[in-house]
């Protein structure tokens, strides 16, 4: 499959079946006496045209269509041209005549100027402007969201993305982002929903940032107020008390709402911290803010060690919650709470402190993902090949896929070295495999369990505590009552360490 991108649209073309129905379509063509018009150079679309076209769709997205993109279809018939000429001209390598751009930006209320387009190379020679009730495409033509709700103008430079390493999440306007539906979709309408809360968990570099930040963008897009603040942030002094940990936390919210904390004017020590949290949130912020508040909590893992705040913050976000079911006041919050699922090794499960709301819990690229992201990079890979190969190594994971075809695009390894040397010692995987040996090392009823299942030649029965712990960690995969290392890379890896170690 080949993959082009225009701003927030990608095109999937089947080539072969291009090429083998060519012949049938233009008999079919001359059949119904469609005028051809046969020329020999057609126009392409300049960055400023681009720009001024992509500015106009979106505008007429947010008008029309409540914000979401038309697919390549929707495009099409508003237009009244047909997806495979949409897909030459969104491509930006393809000419098209200029009857057919002045079609497009006519359609959005724009006027064609001569800054907008450049005369292109030799087009085909029976290429076709069709209509939208003319066409006769025979391609699988698809279209989907490259960068999800989020507000971006022009087109992209991808060169300013692919030459970095690939690391912390994606940014908005990075076309790197992979959709994996249907969980922005649900996340985009649950923030929606009066007094939410949404989990979103899964193992370290699985893409929680990423998907926090297009939630951000799409809720900014409702005109609600957004905060974010990662735990991380917040000092030792402050998490080894409730209170001080709760006027922190209050102070900040005000601040990154833009309002005057006023804390001591609104904060009342004796009726005690958490009732004067939740009154501060009440009969403060809330008066003085009257659309919906999208509050982000990342990594609140972090808090986990602390027995304290894990008694008291937790269920006192559980309680908003609960207001929120007869509270107007409480249900203008919509709490988002992220964290990585690896801190489930050193926590006793069957206490959970947070499981309230939607959960949230991010899956591994589809092979067809894998593929998007590698034509993203530039790589021209064969459908079905490279891709299964790469999989066979580091299944779906967002980082080890990424770290991969950043290695590939940059050309400093090839797809069977970076096969070899990832099964001999890690390759360009070793800081990955490393990280998750520390942590196995510290338990060793972890390692234990995990050196049965790197050895297993057939199913056997595992705690289920074990089994849970290591699936928080992202090491395992099942398929029914099997279980087996996630990724080949990992059977590898661990067979070879846990060997040396026993």
């Amino acid at each position: 499959m080949r993959y082009t991108t225009f701003g927030q649209y990608t095109v999937v073309m089947n080539k072969n079946k291009m090429f083998a129905e060519k012949k049938s379509t233009l008999s079919t063509l001359s059949n119904m006496r469609q005028t051809k018009t046969r020329r020999r150079r057609g126009v392409l679309l300049t960055n400023v045209g681009v720009q001024r076209l992509q500015a106009a769709i979106l505008a007429v997205e947010m008008v029309e269509n409540n914000g979401s993109r038309f697919t390549l279809e929707e495009l099409s018939d508003r237009v009244k041209v047909s997806t495979k000429t949409l897909g030459r001209l969104w491509s930006l390598n393809a000419s098209v005549d200029q009857k057919t751009l002045k079609l497009c930006f006519s359609a959005f209320n724009l006027e064609l100027y001569s800054e907008d387009y450049t005369i292109g190379d030799e087009a085909d020679d029976h290429e076709t402007t069709e209509t939208f009730s003319q066409s006769l495409d025979k391609e699988e033509i698809y279209s989907s969201q490259l960068i999800a709700d989020s507000d971006v103008k022009g087109t992209v430079d991808k060169s300013k993305y692919i030459c970095f390493y690939p690391h912390g999440p994606v940014s908005l306007d990075s076309p790197l982002y992979i959709e994996r539906p249907p969980i922005e979709k649900v996340v985009y309408q649950e923030i929606t929903q009066p007094g939410c809360v949404i989990q979103i968990h899964a193992p370290r570099e699985m893409g929680k940032s990423s998907l926090v930040l297009r939630l951000l963008a799409k809720a900014q897009q409702q005109d609600y107020h957004t905060v974010k603040l990662d735990c991380h942030q917040i000092d030792l002094f402050h998490l080894s008390d409730l209170t001080l940990f709760l006027r922190c936390f209050c102070r900040r919210v005000a601040k990154e709402l833009g309002i005057e904390p006023n804390l001591d004017a609104n904060w009342d020590g004796e009726i005690g911290s958490k009732l004067s949290c939740s009154l501060y949130f009440k009969n403060y912020l809330f008066k003085q803010i009257k659309s919906p508040i999208v509050l982000v909590l990342e990594e609140v893992d972090c808090l986990f060690e602390y027995p304290q705040l894990k008694s008291e913050f937790f269920p006192l976000l559980r309680s908003w919650y609960e207001e929120a079911r007869h509270d107007a006041n409480w249900q203008k919050l919509r709490l988002v709470v992220v964290y990585s699922t690896e801190v489930y090794v050193t926590q006793d499960i069957n206490c959970s402190p947070f499981n309230i709301g939607l959960p949230i819990r991010l899956p591994e690229f589809t092979q067809q993902q894998v593929e998007e992201l590698a034509w993203q990079y530039g790589l021209d890979w064969s459908p079905g090949k490279e891709s299964a190969q790469l999989i066979s190594l580091v299944g779906g994971h967002p980082a080890l896929i990424r770290i991969a075809l950043h290695y590939l695009y940059s050309q400093e390894i090839t797809l069977p070295e970076l096969l070899q040397e990832a099964i001999a010692n890690g390759g360009i995987y070793r800081y990955h495999l490393w990280r998750h040996w520390v942590i196995l090392q510290q338990r060793p009823d972890l390692v234990k369990a995990y050196t049965k299942i790197v050895g297993a030649k057939q199913s056997i029965d595992f705690d289920p505590i074990d089994v849970y712990k290591l699936d928080s960690l992202g090491l395992i995969g099942y398929e029914g009552s099997c279980i087996f290392p996630r990724c080949e890379l990992y059977r590898a890896y661990f067979e070879k360490q846990l060997s040396k170690s026993a």
